[in-house]
C-alpha cells in the first residue's frame, strides 16, 4: 500500500470503519493482486490459523499477569494490533468467501450460550437475620473447557 494510504489509514477513527467497508477493501485488494484463485477456504483457514498462532507467540512465555500489561510496551503492543488485524483480515475473507455474515453469527452465537450456559442465580440482597445460605460455587468447567469457553 502507498504511503498515502496508510496515512488515511492512521487518520481514520474508531466510528469511520465498518465491517462491510473493510471486507469490501480486503477483496479488492486481493483483487487487484489476482489472489482470489487462492483464496478458497481452506487455505483462508490455513492462513487464519498461523495467524492467531503468531499472536499466541506474543504471549507465550507470559505469566498472567504479564499478559494484562503487553499493551503498556509500545514495541508489544504495535505487534498484537498487526497480529490481531491479520487474523480478523483472514476471518472477514473466509466469511466473504463462504457468505457467512460475522455479525449475525456472533450474534446467533451468544444467543446459544445464554441458553446452554446461563448466569447462575445471584444472592439475595444482604439478609441480616443470618439465616441465608451462601451461594451455590459454579460449576467447574468440563474436561478441556476453560471459564468462559463460549463452545
Amino acid at each position: 500500500m502507498t504511503d498515502h494510504h496508510e496515512e488515511r489509514e492512521e487518520s481514520r477513527g474508531p466510528g469511520d470503519v465498518d465491517l462491510a467497508g473493510l471486507q469490501r477493501r480486503l477483496a479488492e485488494f486481493a483483487a487487484a493482486r489476482d489472489w482470489q484463485p487462492y483464496h478458497t477456504p481452506k487455505n483462508l483457514v490455513a492462513a487464519l490459523s498461523v495467524e492467531a498462532s503468531e499472536l499466541v507467540e506474543i504471549f507465550q512465555w507470559l505469566t498472567p499477569e504479564e499478559s494484562m500489561r503487553v499493551m503498556s510496551d509500545p514495541e508489544t503492543a504495535h505487534r498484537v494490533r498487526d497480529e490481531v488485524a491479520d487474523v480478523l483480515a483472514y476471518l472477514l475473507q473466509l466469511c466473504e468467501v463462504l457468505g457467512v455474515d460475522p455479525l449475525t453469527a456472533l450474534a446467533a452465537k451468544i444467543d446459544r450460550n445464554e441458553s446452554r450456559f446461563p448466569a447462575p442465580q445471584r444472592a439475595a440482597p444482604a439478609d441480616t437475620s443470618g439465616t441465608a445460605g451462601s451461594p451455590e460455587a459454579p460449576e467447574p468447567p468440563g474436561p478441556g473447557r476453560s471459564p468462559g469457553d463460549p463452545r
